[in-house]
């Protein structure tokens, strides 16, 4: 069984609609052989992060940057686990207020850093979720969960 980590700060009840909207993407029932882990970006360890074969990434945008819980998890775990996870897919959202584009680039400079794959477009949402960007993330969860089959 492949495991997909899902590694989150969502502090605000929008951020959290939209875990659940990737969440319920990478736990449709057509998607067999995938365990999902869920984790706080706080809670998030080494060992996490080397037990899983894949990687969503979600987080507010902050001033034009990544959480901070978000980044103290890549600050524990880039270099312990920087030559173990090379190659390995993922794929990320992020909400902001307006503009998630900074954010969106802190991410992706760390994971390229790590050697991880994205599989998928990254999501930049920005307002009050609606249908469509929890569909956006549904496909999110959806992706990255079947590109470990």
């Amino acid at each position: 069984m492949s495991v997909l980590l899902v590694v989150h700060h969502t502090p605000s009840p929008a951020t959290r609609e939209l875990l659940e909207a990737v969440l319920a993407g990478a736990r449709d029932p057509e998607i067999t052989g995938v365990d999902v882990h869920v984790v706080p970006a706080l809670g998030a360890t080494v060992p996490d992060v080397l037990a899983a074969d894949g990687y969503l990434f979600g987080t507010p945008a902050n001033f034009g940057y990544m959480s901070g819980a978000l980044k103290h998890f890549f600050d524990t775990v880039y270099y312990p686990c920087l030559d173990a996870v090379e190659g390995r897919p993922f794929g990320v959202w992020v909400h902001g207020g307006d503009d998630a584009t900074g954010a969106v680039r802190s991410v992706q400079k760390l994971t390229t850093g790590m050697g991880l794959t994205s599989v998928a477009a990254p999501l930049e949402l920005a307002g009050a979720p609606d249908a469509a960007a929890r569909a956006a993330c549904r496909e999110l969860g959806a992706v990255v969960a079947a590109s470990l089959l």
